[in-house]
């Protein structure tokens, strides 16, 4: 298959048509075109004119990241019933971790709740990356995967060295916790994600010990997986409500730091962790 790719806001007039005609050795095409919320009047008016005299061999794809822009042919390709697939985006934890647990279905594989965590904490800031882990762990395990097959595939990333450290400190590890942040920050990581990783693991704890009920109500009231919800019911038994709240306001005054408020941004984070560490009950 032939597989071209167009930017719509960068189109020039006639280029559809050329990309969709017939080749020499009968091969399909793919035709992906991006940005269309950004189009130019030359595709518009190319792409409704093709809407009318389809290439049988060829497939065209359009993107659309929403916007009144293009609407037009938006409207002309719903009411010719051509199919159109809305594709949120992924923003929450939660969703993003629905979304890995349905690949593994799909595949008739199977994956543990906390290797499912590990995965989105490693690769999940970016969706395609995200599939294409999943496509990796499925092809390659070969039984269950776990949290431990993940961080041997993908545990050297950034986002999941930052989780690392944020799960020794809020365990009370605090010798465990500095070395791993101490071996982020000498291979090259930012402060800034290693901050924000113990500002959501703090605030899923806080938000947990806030509420009341089922683990399975408070997931629903708080919009997170049950199994997550527990995990934060185990966690705040180590905390007293001064120890959280003496961690909250130094993971806030270290995230301030980080983004510029002070000239050492290391010993803010550094800073942090110890308090996390020490904030735990029984530390």
């Amino acid at each position: 298959m032939e597989v071209s790719r167009v930017d719509a806001a960068a189109y020039e007039a006639g280029s559809l048509l050329m990309l969709v005609s017939p080749s020499l050795f009968g091969e399909s095409k793919l035709i992906e075109v991006e940005g269309l919320e950004s189009m130019n009047e030359a595709f518009l008016a190319d792409a409704l004119a093709y809407l009318g005299h389809l290439e049988p061999d060829a497939v065209l794809v359009l993107r659309h990241g929403g916007g009144a822009r293009g609407k037009k042919l938006l409207d002309a390709i719903k009411k010719g019933g051509w199919p159109v697939v809305d594709c949120q985006p992924l923003k929450k934890d939660a969703d993003k971790m629905a979304f890995v647990s349905a690949e593994f279905k799909a595949a008739g594989r199977r994956i543990e709740q906390d290797a499912v965590l590990a995965l989105v904490n490693a690769v999940g800031a970016n969706l395609s990356e995200l599939a294409a882990a999943c496509s990796q762990l499925i092809s390659d395990a070969g039984t269950t995967v776990t949290s431990e097959l993940v961080d041997r595939y993908y545990g050297g990333r950034i986002e999941a060295t930052a989780f690392k450290v944020a799960d020794a400190a809020m365990a009370g590890n605090g010798p465990l916790a500095l070395s791993t942040l101490r071996h982020a920050l000498a291979t090259g990581a930012d402060p800034v994600p290693l901050v924000a990783a113990l500002a959501a693991k703090l605030r899923t704890v806080a938000r947990v010990a806030g509420a009341s009920g089922s683990a399975a109500q408070i997931a629903a009231e708080l919009g997170m997986q049950p199994w997550l919800v527990e995990q934060a019911q185990r966690d705040v038994r180590r905390w007293t409500p001064e120890g959280l709240v003496r961690s909250i306001q130094a993971t806030a005054e270290a995230d301030a730091q980080v983004k510029g408020l002070s000239r050492d941004p290391v010993f803010a984070v550094e800073n942090a962790v110890r308090i996390i560490a020490m904030s735990v009950q029984g530390r």
